[in-house]
């Protein structure tokens, strides 16, 4: 039996003791008021492996929003709809050692978006979803408005049918993100504009909050994370190759050559404290644990993984 299907509730109960005593240096995210009311103590994990078994313990009944988790599947939705050549002509796959929201990075890529992780990167991928395009006419504002609501809710339904999980937009979370609007992702955004790389400022960022705001429980997370790890006929290999590569290099912003070395697993981080994590061949690991480090990834979710990887010799690097 392959690693993830060694494990047992008993293994994972001394794993998440242990990351959540770590949890307590960390910080519950607070710029989006309703992600401040999440309690920096709660942890949850989902482990979904190929064979059918599947393994939870803790907050596993918690609901929260994907926030930059969802980066890795609307990179793999453009993928499947446009292909690899004009993906990667909107953004690349460059590491960035700025932090997720850098103005700085993206001037000084002259408006490339360096990467799909990080939010410059996110920003652009989120204008070209799939919807009803400008000759779908229901007049001004309102059209927009509609246009932005129909690409997220295509978004979430084709992942539901792909994954078997049940993500839905929260609502009350996106009010809460329209209400404090980053004025760094505004300022990405503008630049965007200037360079070229966005068409529609206010439809790019609108459906970034949206999609951001795709929430569901762990279980759902590792349902998206086994697309990734288990061959299926729903996904190009050749594009879950490309999303776990850029996962491994990109997905948990300017600390991922530290956790390749440490853990070496594909993963994908966001601020409401959601991780995924890939195992080629084997199974997904999501976990969800709001307390994060200096940079934005959960803290405890780290310790955990790295405490089962290490155990279970997980690491792609062999």
């Amino acid at each position: 039996m392959k690693g993830l299907g060694k494990l047992t509730t008993t293994d994972l109960s001394a794993w998440v003791q242990q990351a959540k005593i770590q949890a307590k240096q960390g910080q519950v995210a607070d710029r989006i008021p309703q992600l401040a009311k999440a309690n920096p103590g709660w942890f949850a994990v989902h482990i979904c492996c190929e064979s059918g078994k599947t393994i939870s313990f803790g907050d596993t009944a918690c609901v929260f929003p994907l926030m930059s988790v969802i980066k890795t599947f609307s990179l793999l939705y453009l993928l499947e709809h446009f292909g690899a050549e004009t993906v990667f002509g909107w953004v690349g796959v460059e590491p960035s050692d700025a932090p997720f929201n850098s103005l700085e990075q993206l001037i000084a890529d002259r408006g490339y978006p360096r990467n799909p992780m990080i939010n410059s990167g996110a920003i652009t991928l989120a204008d070209k979803l799939p919807g009803k395009d400008a000759s779908d006419t229901y007049g001004g504002l309102l059209y927009e408005t509609l246009r932005e609501r129909q690409r997220t809710l295509l978004f979430c339904q084709w992942l539901n049918q792909l994954a078997g999980c049940q993500l839905s937009l929260d609502e009350e979370m996106l009010a809460s993100v329209r209400l404090t609007r980053s004025t760094a992702n505004q300022a990405i955004a503008n630049y965007l504009t200037e360079t070229g790389y966005l068409e529609n400022i206010e439809t790019a960022l609108d459906t970034y909050e949206q999609i951001c705001c795709i929430s569901g429980r762990v279980e759902d997370l590792a349902l998206l994370g086994k697309l990734l790890a288990c061959e299926n006929g729903c996904i190009s290999a050749q594009n879950r190759r490309i999303v776990n590569a850029v996962m491994s290099t990109c997905g948990l912003y300017e600390a991922s050559p530290e956790f390749a070395v440490r853990i070496g697993l594909p993963m994908k981080s966001g601020i409401s404290g959601g991780l995924v994590t890939i195992v080629p061949g084997e199974g997904a690991i999501a976990c969800y644990s709001p307390a994060l480090d200096t940079v934005g990834n959960p803290l405890a979710a780290l310790v955990f993984v790295e405490a089962l990887a290490q155990e279970l010799q997980l690491s792609i690097f062999g």
